[in-house]
């Protein structure tokens, strides 16, 4: 037989199956009620779902996520520390998780997906989520990865807002086709202040190529209809912007929104944003999810004015 760990020995494994999800949840975070059915429908495997033990006691866990039922991983969206433990090993026994669950899954010289968590909104303030923050992008830089940006996470709820009513000055259309919207995407992709999409473009990928992947990666896999999707116009027909309100494997969405480059600065943002936020709650959803980069200030106005509320931030880290 196979010699046995010693209690106080670390041992880093994926789990064994669905039957170990107590095992893993034993560190908390904000979207362990969806494992159980992340798991049934594809979006995550046991192997790719790792923990860190100390005999029986969870020290760190990580697991990555698909954006389709069997697709590849995507995302790593869990990485917990037992934050019980003095800083320095905290961080060490996540590098060590992260290092060995990585070589595990993807090759030498393959492109490791990114590193996003939910975050509280006062977390620079508050010194007890600071320190559980930074710990884990401690740990994370130490693995080769750097902060891509900081998000604002927004919500809207039909108890806290009325629906925004409608301007006057656009006229909404479904989009027909990805050949109608994926020209209009271009536009606003070329100057976005968005970073993910600055990131491609200053991979060397053009603003079209930006627009094609996303469309056909994320918008085109929403399981709401696509005639929910509008493009807004003036009167004569000029198209001004889009908005594609979706839902998400989780929740109703602003997925994307954008004003074309030649119409800012005329306020169309709180029309286009209205409509989007008009069609959602028309189909009596509890709450509207969207995001919106911490830089990208006038975005988070509009979002503020048709009556989001930051409920919560992300970052996003990847590796070069």
């Amino acid at each position: 037989m196979p010699e046995q760990p010693h209690a106080h020995e670390l041992v880093i494994r994926p789990l064994t199956g669905p039957e170990e999800l107590p095992l893993f949840r034993t560190l908390p975070y904000v979207l362990d009620h969806e494992l159980a059915d992340d798991l049934a429908s594809g979006l995550r495997r046991p192997e790719w779902m790792w923990v860190a033990l100390r005999g029986d006691r969870v020290l760190a866990r990580a697991a990555w996520w698909a954006l389709s039922p069997g697709g590849a991983p995507y995302t790593l969206d869990f990485f917990d520390l037992d934050d019980s433990l003095p800083a320095p090993e905290r961080v060490e026994t996540g590098v060590r998780l992260l290092e060995t669950a990585m070589a595990r899954l993807f090759p030498a010289g393959a492109e490791r997906p990114e590193y996003g968590r939910y975050i509280p909104p006062d977390w620079r303030t508050d010194p007890v989520a600071r320190d559980v923050v930074e710990a884990r992008m401690r740990a994370v830089e130490r693995t080769g990865a750097r902060l891509l940006v900081e998000r604002l996470r927004l919500e809207w709820t039909p108890g806290a807002a009325a629906a925004p009513a409608p301007g006057a000055r656009l006229v909404f259309r479904a989009v027909r086709d990805r050949e109608d919207l994926v020209p209009l995407m271009t536009q606003v992709a070329e100057d976005s202040l968005d970073a993910h999409t600055r990131a491609s473009l200053e991979s060397g990928l053009s603003p079209g190529a930006v627009s094609e992947a996303q469309y056909d990666e994320e918008l085109a896999g929403y399981r709401s209809p696509d005639g929910w999707w509008r493009i807004a116009e003036l009167p004569d027909g000029d198209p001004v912007g889009f908005v594609i309100p979706a839902r998400n494997n989780y929740h109703a969405i602003i997925a994307y929104i954008g004003v074309l480059p030649g119409h800012r600065g005329h306020g169309y943002i709180d029309e286009i944003l209205a409509e989007g936020t008009r069609i959602l709650a028309g189909q009596d959803v509890p709450r509207i999810r969207a995001s919106t980069d911490v830089g990208n200030v006038p975005m988070a106005r509009a979002f503020e004015r048709a009556g989001y509320v930051n409920f919560e931030r992300a970052v996003n880290m990847v590796w070069d």
